[in-house]
């Protein structure tokens, strides 16, 4: 191939820890980066800040509490948004 330059090196993954949002469900417990992280019954169906890096999430509540968590698993994270709550459609 003329005029083909070499591939450089591949993208790094951002270091700098990502912000998502997660709304807990019925018994409080969230998925982050494909880990269950139990919350506990007294926040279900809130939003909740995840600061997630390498090695720990920081769960940051709305009430200002904060929570740290040992992170066991190496996914990425897929979604930033969590789920808005469902409607039903039967009016009634």
């Amino acid at each position: 191939m003329r005029g083909s330059r070499p591939a450089g090196p591949p993208p790094r993954p951002s270091t700098e820890p990502i912000r998502v949002q997660r709304r807990a469900n019925n018994t409080g417990v969230i998925i982050v980066a494909g880990q269950k992280v139990a919350l506990g019954l007294a926040h279900k169906h809130q939003t909740v800040t995840a600061i997630v890096s390498e090695t720990t999430l920081v769960m940051q509540f709305a009430d200002g509490d904060v929570r740290v968590v040992r992170r066991t698993s190496t996914q990425p994270v897929r979604h930033i948004k969590g789920q808005r709550p469902r409607r039903s459609s039967a009016s009634g």
